[in-house]
């Protein structure tokens, strides 16, 4: 299973992106979801993530109200709405995956290390 991230780029403070993660599996339905950043000499922290049922999401308190994540399994997609962004936003965005197994369909997973599928990252500049 592959994850390819899209949608970065440079934007000004206050403006919007959409980044996209889209899974080769068939499975894409079952995977637990997750958004990380990492700024340059910081470590990967966790931005949003989504269930597998889609019900339930987590937002870190940094982009709570600003960032939405949706999922689409008709596409094999999530997203990550990112909206009035700011210059500390900057970074580079990872999609993360992990099949659901035996997590209940509201479990979320907010750690790096309780995913097994990673991204490639997209790089998020904002300038102010």
């Amino acid at each position: 299973v592959q994850l390819q991230a899209s949608g970065g780029g440079l934007v000004q403070a206050g403006g919007s992106l959409r980044l996209s993660c889209t899974a080769s599996s068939r499975t894409f339905s079952t995977y637990l979801m997750g958004w990380f950043r990492q700024a340059p000499g910081k470590d990967r922290e966790i931005v949003a993530a989504i269930s597998w049922s889609g019900r339930d999401t987590y937002y870190a308190d940094s982009v709570k109200g600003r960032f939405t994540v949706s999922s689409d399994n008709r596409k094999n997609t999530v997203y990550l709405q990112m909206n009035i962004l700011q210059s500390e936003d900057t970074a580079v965005y990872f999609c993360a995956a992990r099949p659901s197994g035996d997590y209940s369909g509201s479990y979320l997973l907010l750690r790096p290390k309780q995913y097994t599928l990673w991204g490639q990252g997209t790089q998020v500049t904002v300038s102010s």
